[in-house]
C-alpha cells in the first residue's frame, strides 16, 4: 500500500544561524536550494552547475550584494530580469550567483543590498572580471518593487526611501 507521506531527506540545518530550511519547491519555489531564507548564508556546495552538489569546499558563503539576470526578452530595452543573490565563498573567495526563493526574507535582502561587503570595490572588481554586475544605489527602486511590489520609492510600511 502506497502512502501519501513521502520522507523529504534534502532538508538541512544552516551553518551560519542553525534554522531548519526545508527543501520543499513549493515553499521556496525553487529546486536546488542551498542558501537559508533566514539569514541567506549558504554553503559552497555546487561545482559546475547548480544542484551538482560536487564542490569539495563546503566552506560558508556570505552573502554579499545582489545582481540582476540579463533579461531573455529581446524587446526589452536595458530592462533587468530576477533580482539574483550574490554569495562569497569564506574559505575560498570564490563567487557564486543564486536564485532568490520565494520565501527569502525580503528585508533581509535590503540589508544585504544596503550593508553591501566593507570592501566593495574590491567585490565589484571581481564581479567585473567574471561579468557580473551588481545592483547599485540608482536601483534601489527597482529592487523594492521586485521584492515588495511596491511602486517605485516606497517602503512596505508607506514611508518614502531615498
Amino acid at each position: 500500500m502506497r502512502t501519501a507521506y513521502i520522507e523529504n531527506h534534502s532538508d538541512f540545518t544552516c551553518k551560519h544561524c542553525g534554522y531548519i530550511v526545508t527543501m520543499l519547491k513549493a515553499a521556496s519555489g525553487v529546486i536546488n536550494r542551498n542558501h537559508c531564507p533566514y539569514c541567506l548564508y549558504s554553503r559552497h556546495v555546487d561545482l559546475f552547475k547548480p544542484g551538482d552538489r560536487l564542490c569539495a569546499c563546503k566552506g560558508l558563503m556570505a552573502p554579499v550584494g545582489l545582481t540582476a539576470k540579463q533579461s531573455r526578452d529581446k524587446y526589452s530595452v536595458k530592462q533587468p530580469g530576477e533580482v539574483m543573490l550574490l554569495h562569497r565563498c569564506t574559505q575560498c573567495a570564490r563567487l557564486s550567483i543564486n536564485r532568490i526563493a520565494a520565501d527569502d526574507d525580503p528585508v533581509k535582502l535590503m540589508s544585504v543590498f544596503d550593508h553591501r561587503a566593507p570592501e566593495f570595490q574590491h567585490l565589484q572588481r571581481m564581479c567585473l572580471e567574471q561579468g557580473i554586475t551588481l545592483l547599485k544605489d540608482n536601483d534601489r527602486a527597482l529592487l523594492q518593487s521586485r521584492l515588495f511590489g511596491q511602486p517605485s520609492g516606497h517602503s512596505p510600511g508607506g514611508v518614502l526611501m531615498g
